[in-house]
C-alpha cells in the first residue's frame, strides 16, 4: 500500500476496503465498485480485453463520460505501476491503517 491508499482514505475509502483489496477480499465493495474492479482487471490483463458483455454492464451504470474518466484513470495507474517496476520503485509505507482505540 502506498500513496494512492493514503490519498484514497482522504477521499473517503475505508481501511476495510483498502485492506480487503490487499487480501483479495472483495466482500466490502458495492456492486458498482465490483464492476469497476472488473474493468480494471480486464484493462491491466495482457492482452487487455473488454468484452462486449462487460462494456454493456458498464454502460448500464455509467455514462460514456464517466466510463471515459474511469478508464483513463485506470490506464494512468497501470502506466505508473509498470513504470515503477522498471526502476524497482517500492512502497514508501505512507499508508498506515487506522488503529481502533478500545473503549
Amino acid at each position: 500500500m502506498d500513496i494512492n491508499s493514503a490519498v484514497g482514505r482522504k477521499a473517503g475509502l475505508s481501511d476495510e476496503k483498502l485492506l480487503g483489496l490487499a487480501r483479495g477480499d472483495l466482500a466490502p465493495f458495492s456492486r458498482d465498485e465490483l464492476l469497476v474492479i472488473e474493468l480494471a482487471d480486464a484493462m491491466v490483463s495482457t492482452p487487455s480485453n473488454i468484452s462486449d458483455e462487460l462494456y454493456a454492464r458498464l454502460r448500464e451504470k455509467f455514462s460514456e463520460e464517466q466510463l471515459l474518466q474511469l478508464s483513463a484513470q485506470i490506464a494512468f495507474e497501470n502506466y505508473r505501476a509498470r513504470l515503477n517496476r522498471v526502476f524497482d520503485v517500492g512502497s514508501d509505507e505512507i499508508y498506515k491503517p487506522e488503529v481502533k482505540q478500545a473503549s
